[in-house]
């Protein structure tokens, strides 16, 4: 991917509006050290900031926060040719949005490193991740099921189903 003229700077302004979005909730106590935007056509279309522990929802971290921001901003789950920028390297849950929403690139400040330093699970997680199910922290166990390939069959049946 070509940087065009300008655009260092406007990744710049992003990436320092996350980090703004990411102190403010470090400070404030409604969450943990993490912001993020998104961006398309150089216009922010969602944002967040970390709300894990005043939304009581484990899943509520920047990222998710601002993709959920922008599809309701936009009308549409998918943010294809969107950009995400966040105050540090997305963890393996917030990549998985990121992968579903069709972003396009993500832009971080802060490496991986700096949130296991600051207590922050995502390493381990992502090192959990490359084990056999069975072998994980949270172990995966696979049950067989006689109509385990029903719904999938349902799904693929369907004229009017909305691809992902």
């Amino acid at each position: 991917m070509r940087s065009k003229a300008g655009e260092g700077e406007s990744h710049q302004r992003f990436i320092q509006q996350a980090l703004g979005l990411a102190a403010e909730s470090a400070g404030s106590g409604r969450g943990g050290p993490f912001g993020a935007l998104v961006v398309r056509a150089g216009e922010v279309i969602g944002q967040g900031c970390n709300r894990v522990t005043s939304a009581l929802d484990p899943t509520a971290h920047a990222e998710v926060v601002a993709i959920r921001d922008a599809c309701r901003r936009v009308g549409d789950f998918r943010l294809d040719g969107a950009l995400l920028y966040a105050s540090c390297l997305p963890c393996p849950m917030c990549y998985a949005a990121i992968y579903w929403a069709r972003i396009e690139a993500v832009y971080y400040a802060a490496p991986g490193e700096l949130a296991a330093a600051a207590g922050f699970d995502d390493l381990v997680v992502a090192a959990s991740l490359r084990q056999a199910p069975e072998a994980r922290a949270v172990p995966c166990r696979c049950i067989q099921a006689a109509d385990a390939e029903k719904p999938f069959r349902i799904w693929l049946e369907l004229p009017e189903r909305v691809e992902y």
